[in-house]
């Protein structure tokens, strides 16, 4: 792990280092270090890795579509970042993708079926964040995603 997330409170500072690490991989289609940063970020604690990049997804989603998401938006979002993906990436899932996707959104309905392991959740999630940010880096990303986590909390 890097020093640039030491000002992160302890239990963030490796789900940051590790999505860095996954996004930047994807982004350069490295199959050897995605895998590495996703089995890093597969261990942490999942409720904290699930909060992080969740709310990153969905800061990113609101950044791309600042009139609001509708059907058709998601649908090209989830047929986009699976297309992307699955050039390179073997084992790219568009129902973990989807499931992404409608979490970050709130939209997604618990039908009793086990939730992705999280190390499928971590892999979808680095390539749809990577997808997203587009060349805008994943740090300041990561930055907008626990600052918004922060105000949540502090208005709650």
């Amino acid at each position: 792990m890097t020093n640039e997330w030491r000002q992160l409170p302890a239990p963030a500072r490796p789900i940051a280092a590790a999505t860095s690490a996954a996004v930047a991989a994807a982004r350069d289609h490295d199959v050897a270090v995605l895998t590495e940063a996703v089995a890093e970020l597969g261990v942490q604690d999942q409720t904290q890795a699930g909060l992080i990049l969740g709310t990153a997804v969905r800061l990113l989603l609101e950044t791309a579509h600042p009139d609001g998401l509708d059907a058709d938006d998601v649908r090209a979002v989830l047929a986009g970042s699976v297309r992307a993906a699955a050039a390179w990436c073997p084992g790219v899932d568009p129902q973990t993708m989807l499931y992404l996707l409608a979490g970050a959104l709130g939209v997604w309905e618990d039908d009793g079926s086990p939730p992705p392991k999280p190390d499928e959740l971590a892999l979808h999630a680095a390539l749809l964040i990577e997808h997203l940010t587009g060349t805008r880096p994943v740090t300041e990303v990561m930055t907008a995603t626990l600052e918004e986590i922060q105000r949540a909390q502090l208005n709650d």
